[in-house]
């Protein structure tokens, strides 16, 4: 009877008593099978986490390559204004070459056109001096009516001869 005294005897049985309770309630079996859901789940969630990070990847990719030709249109558009600012700026020079050369030949004619003005009131101041001077030498020496027939016709032939 020593034995039913034993604490260790008491302790085996409720031990025992334990382990058929967790059998017959199947308690290894639920938490197996807890375990092997949570397991699912978790494999899952790795599974949708490694399918998020595909994902992230790609689209980083297409926005690196969106912003590689963003760039590249940009330079493309900086190198075309470029040319445009170079073909206008040589096009204003052109113009303002020409309106210099223009305006170079206006003057050039304005001046030839103001000695050929100068050179008819020299001639004309000159044939009216001499006219003057004609007038001045004949009346002296002729005098009377026929003098100023004479005057007159001299005086229209040498204008007619000046001019």
């Amino acid at each position: 009877m020593e034995l039913l005294n034993a604490p260790e005897t008491w302790v085996a049985v409720s031990f025992i008593g334990f382990i058929a309770l967790v059998l017959y309630y199947k308690v290894p079996g639920r938490v197996t099978t807890a375990l092997d859901g949570r397991a699912d789940r978790i494999r899952a969630e790795l599974e949708e986490a490694q399918k998020l990070r595909e994902e992230a990847q790609g689209l980083l990719a297409e926005y690196q390559r969106k912003r590689r030709e963003a760039e590249k249109e940009a330079e493309e558009i900086v190198a075309l204004a470029k040319e445009e600012a170079e073909r206008l700026k040589i096009e204003a020079r052109e113009q303002m070459d020409e309106v210099v050369e223009r305006r170079s030949r206006l003057a050039e004619l304005k001046i030839a056109q103001a000695e050929e003005q100068a050179v008819a009131d020299v001639r004309t101041a000159a044939a009216e001096a001499a006219v003057a001077a004609a007038e001045t030498v004949i009346a002296a020496k002729v005098k009377g009516a026929a003098a100023k027939d004479l005057v007159s016709a001299s005086i229209a032939q040498v204008k007619a001869r000046l001019q």
